[in-house]
């Protein structure tokens, strides 16, 4: 969505106040927090997600010190990733 109409529309943020873990990461202020991703359609592409994941030694990508998805600015590039995502997806 590079014409970025998304931009103020209430489709590109939510937030559930009510979840036990809210908010689940920190490094972004409680108003500002986007939980309409909360499980990361990014975490599919590993370490070219664009976000800070680390990995463990067994090779497993952790996402908890990552704030991409959950800031209201990164719904464009999260959404603009959905045709790398399917593409990864059916290799």
């Amino acid at each position: 969505m590079a014409d970025e109409q998304w931009r103020g529309k209430h489709y590109s943020f939510f937030q559930n106040r009510e979840c036990e873990y809210f908010p689940c990461h920190e490094g972004v202020e409680k108003e500002d927090f986007n939980c309409l991703f909360c499980y990361c359609p990014l975490y599919v592409l590993g370490r070219e997600c664009g976000g800070s994941p680390r990995f463990t030694e067994s090779g497993i990508k952790d996402c908890t010190g990552c704030t991409l998805p959950h800031k209201p600015e990164n719904y464009g590039y999260v959404t603009g990733q959905f045709k790398r995502i399917t593409e990864t997806v059916k290799k």
